[in-house]
């Protein structure tokens, strides 16, 4: 049986160990493939990440997916111009419904401001973060009830968002 600290091989990570974990995570590998190339548990992986509180600063780059800076740029153009969410977002290419989240999230049309939209999505996209059960006292407590009472997840799911609209899944 593995020690505390000491991988499935009971064996302590080496410093070569360490820098090969950190490189191979800031390559973007999971975690399982981390684990699986230096032969250690997937769990000593993640016990080192939250440990060392993540990886040495580097270069935050963006998914593809999310908006970048110059597109918040084109939707606070769009909002000075006057266009709907529709039109900015057939100039971007990206959904009306993207553009109108957008927006709304930030401040509405009368206070959106490109710069603060983006920064607060790169503060909101920042990992790990605690789990909203653990920031919400309350929503812990209804869960914790209704697992007493044999409710499957999906049920108490599904009532959260009924019993709770104003908590944000997230």
């Amino acid at each position: 049986m593995a020690r505390r600290g000491r991988g499935e091989h009971g064996r302590r990570l080496s410093p070569g160990d360490r820098e090969e974990l950190e490189r191979r995570i800031a390559a973007g590998e999971t975690q399982e493939e981390v684990a699986g190339a230096i032969g250690c548990d997937v769990r000593t992986v993640i016990r080192w990440i939250m440990h060392n509180g993540g990886l040495r600063s580097y270069e935050r780059k963006r998914s593809p997916r999310n908006l970048s800076v110059a597109e918040r740029e084109e939707i606070a153009v769009g909002i000075a111009l006057g266009e709907s969410g529709a039109v900015i977002g057939r100039r971007l290419g990206r959904a009306c419904s993207t553009i109108t989240r957008e927006i709304a999230r930030n401040g509405g049309r009368q206070r959106y401001r490109a710069s603060a939209a983006d920064r607060r999505a790169l503060d909101e996209a920042r990992r790990p973060k605690q789990p909203k059960l653990a920031r919400n006292a309350r929503l812990r407590r209804e869960v914790e009830a209704r697992l007493q009472k044999r409710w499957s997840p999906e049920q108490i799911s599904a009532r959260l968002v009924l019993d709770f609209p104003d908590d944000a899944v997230a």
